[in-house]
């Protein structure tokens, strides 16, 4: 996270000088070692599970409603979500399909925007645990944006949902073009990943006493 964190400082002192181009989020798995054959994009697993293109006037009103009522995203001015809206993809996703599978590499991070969403986790001993049930405004995924890991758990709709998606390549455009919205958003980011980690670690270790 410090190194993602020191990139974006760097290119946001270059912004007067000619802008270099980035590939930091596209080839972070492969940086890795893995397999690009083992990696699924959001457009993949879209055309999978049936997800319909939503208009981004719709999806975007809903992505600045859900954030100004976060504690942590609320941050980001409505001109800088407004400037979010153009890197990422809204889309409609049935009931009962899986927009992330556990254990599996994943590049993009999706934003609930309405509906709920089931996130499960299979224990190494055979159990199904439920982690979370989502609600609007929920982040799903980043975690594997970020660090270029496998997917920790499962996300299942439980009933029609509507997502934004947020992929590699988006970021690392983002981080071009509009470098001070990137690490405001890397570091919201990690802010709320680290609240749900420390969550789901206690619903963890509670469950195995």
């Amino acid at each position: 996270m410090k190194g993602i964190l020191g990139l974006l400082r760097s290119r946001n002192a270059k912004t007067h000088e000619e802008p270099l181009e980035s590939a930091f989020f596209t080839t972070a798995f492969a940086g890795q070692g893995v397999d690009e054959s083992l990696l699924i994009p959001w457009e993949a697993r879209a055309a999978e599970i049936g997800a319909k293109r939503l208009p981004k006037s719709r999806g975007g009103k809903l992505l600045e409603s859900l954030w100004a009522k976060d504690r942590y995203m609320a941050h980001l001015d409505p001109d800088a979500v407004e400037r979010l809206e153009r890197f990422f993809q809204f889309a409609s996703v049935p009931s009962n399909r899986d927009v992330i599978r556990q254990d599996e590499y994943g590049n993009f991070m999706l934003v609930l925007l309405t509906g709920t969403i089931a996130v499960d986790r299979l224990q190494p001993w055979g159990e199904q645990l439920r982690l979370a049930e989502t609600r609007p405004g929920d982040i799903l995924g980043e975690m594997s944006l970020l660090d270029s890991g496998i997917r920790f758990s499962s996300c299942t709709t439980l009933t029609d949902c509507e997502l934004a998606a947020l992929n590699a390549e988006a970021m690392d455009e983002m981080m071009n073009k509009d470098p001070q919205l990137a690490a405001s958003l890397v570091a919201l980011l990690a802010r709320k990943l680290s609240q749900r980690l420390r969550v789901v670690s206690a619903r963890l270790s509670d469950h195995q006493v």
